[in-house]
């Protein structure tokens, strides 16, 4: 075991110069893989396409037999990490085409039209000859159809959630049909000729429907309703499972009610010795109150950022590379990002949300409040060092080959970690800066308990902005925004749950490597950042030495 300390050590004396020594047996069989996904994805683009889900299946299956050929036991320990991590993505995907199949079914009988609009762009990239005169009778069928599934919807009322989603679909396919169309009019005129009306009357109907399923049958009256299509609880369990993950979602909405529960008894803490007694949220409103004037923001994240470089590097906690602190700067997010990231997002460089001159007097407090200095102080150093920024820069740099395998669990849950790391080694200054960590400590927990909720179909949207409203603490555009981010299809369905998870799973690390005096902060830190961005159980079995076989399968209770 002390070799292997010894070893890890040795590499992250590296760290500064940024140089990659591991071995990486899979390494080319990944990045082939990589490239022609890419290809893949590029060519057959349509979503809801079933011919790109046979081509994917089968470039899937292909994949699992290159991998087969391998002799696990010949492997490096990097190696048979690598080897688990590709079978396991490989596994997940291709029983994540089959939930998707079984989604689609229900969704088809609302566009049963739809397929014909993926043949006319499939057939146009492949190249095949064209009849215009056919392609508009096509399309006027296509017209038909339409009218006939909107008669049926009509009467048979589906769920709202299913006409979302149908919506959603159609609002895309309709993209689809566009491009199809502007790659022949004006250039051929036989088809411009023949497809002028029908087209035209197929777009109309096209918008009117999908308004239809939106407004009507899935009650999204205006662009900021806040909609979402719950995944279900077979996809949060192969989600989970593909994560390592070994808990059922259940369980982890129960963690996250305990770590609620813990963060409300030192919410009252601070307040009391605030003078608000057992009142943590009017203790939260005077934290809220405390902003910098507009225009003064870009100097506080400054000097916030400084701050937290400093902390972590003077009481040497992880290697910082001299160019990791140069290259990055501030943008502002506008008015219009501000309604779906009313905080700071980060990486590269750090988003800033601060109000704008176009916002309502009513949204320029809530941006000033939820972006107040207490809460600022812990978004700054999750966004940039030691938190997405640094990840960033070292991931660019150790094993790279490990991009398909990037998990939410490894970058939000360790940018989240050194939060609660930063909690223990006494970050907070003052009961205000302990309630600024504790909201967002609070809100993650919050996160795991609506998102997973949702997808269960266990609360609805408007539910879920209350929850974080009533116990957390949120303004209630802010409360908005977060809810519609998190469920408006940029992020996978247990996304939200990765921050407090993989918190909690490195935390968990952090005592069985560190506090056991095995390793030093710097050492452990440098060494996670070495290993990509990879589900946190095998980032254990990568430090620890953990044996590792063939049949191996998620066990590491960390909670």
């Amino acid at each position: 075991m002390k070799a292997v300390f010894a070893l890890i050590a040795g590499c992250v004396g590296l760290a500064a110069q940024a140089l990659d020594s591991s071995a990486g047996e899979l390494r080319p069989l990944l990045q082939r893989y990589s490239a022609d996904l890419q290809s893949l994805e590029r060519t057959y683009a349509i979503p809801y396409s079933e011919g790109r889900r046979t081509r994917l299946e089968r470039f899937y299956a292909e994949q699992q037999a290159e991998l087969g050929k391998l002799d696990f036991d010949r492997l490096s320990h990097d190696g048979r990490i690598d080897y688990i991590l590709f079978r396991n993505l490989l596994d997940h995907e291709r029983k994540q085409l089959g939930i998707e199949r079984a989604r689609n079914s229900a969704v088809n009988a609302l566009i049963p039209f739809a397929p014909a609009i993926v043949s006319l762009e499939e057939k146009r990239k492949r190249m095949e000859p064209l009849d215009a005169r056919a392609a508009a009778s096509g399309v006027a069928d296509l017209i038909r159809s339409l009218a006939d599934a909107r008669k049926r919807a009509e009467t048979d009322r589906p769920k709202a959630t299913l006409a979302l989603r149908a919506a959603a679909r159609l609002a895309e396919l309709r993209e689809t049909f566009k491009q199809w169309y502007d790659f022949y009019n004006g250039f051929d005129p036989q088809f411009t000729w023949w497809m002028a009306d029908p087209y035209k009357r197929a777009g109309d109907a096209i918008d009117e429907y999908v308004k239809f399923l939106r407004e009507k049958l899935g009650g999204a009256a205006d662009k900021e309703s806040i909609t979402g299509d719950p995944a279900g609880r077979e996809s949060l369990l192969n989600d989970l499972a593909y994560q390592m993950i070994p808990y059922a979602p259940e369980e982890l909405i129960e963690i996250a009610r305990k770590e609620l529960a813990w963060g409300e008894q030192e919410m009252n803490r601070a307040s009391r010795e605030m003078g608000h007694g057992d009142d943590w949220k009017k203790a939260l409103e005077k934290v809220k109150n405390d902003y910098v004037e507009p225009g003064k923001q870009p100097e506080l994240v400054r000097r916030l950022a400084q701050e937290a470089i400093d902390y972590v590097t003077q009481r040497d906690l992880v290697t910082v590379p001299a160019l990791a602190k140069e290259d990055w700067w501030e943008e502002m997010l506008s008015p219009e990002r501000q309604l779906v990231a009313p905080f700071f997002l980060g990486g590269d460089l750090i988003l800033v949300a601060y109000p704008s001159n176009t916002m309502t007097q009513e949204q320029k407090l809530m941006s000033l409040r939820g972006n107040n200095v207490h809460f600022a102080r812990s978004t700054v150093f999750h966004e940039l060092i030691p938190g997405h920024h640094l990840q960033g820069f070292m991931a660019g740099r150790f094993r790279t080959y490990r991009a398909p395998f990037a998990t939410p669990f490894w970058t939000e849950g360790n940018a989240f970690y050194w939060e609660m790391l930063l909690w223990d080694q006494g970050f907070a200054k003052t009961p205000e800066d302990r309630i600024g960590m504790l909201f967002w400590r609070m809100h993650r927990a919050a996160r795991i308990i609506f998102s997973l909720s949702f997808h269960l179909e266990r609360m609805t949207a408007a539910e879920c902005v209350d929850f974080l409203v009533d116990r957390v603490g949120f303004e209630r555009d802010n409360a908005a925004a977060e809810v519609r981010r998190s469920f408006d299809g940029s992020y996978p369905p247990i996304y939200q749950s990765a921050y407090m998870l993989g918190a909690l799973q490195f935390y968990a690390l952090h005592k069985e490597l560190v506090d056991s005096g095995k390793m030093t902060n710097r050492a452990f830190h440098d060494a996670i950042l070495q290993q990509n961005s990879i589900p946190v159980e095998l980032i254990r079995a990568g430090l620890t030495n953990q044996p590792l076989t063939l049949d191996f399968k998620s066990a590491w209770r960390f909670r």
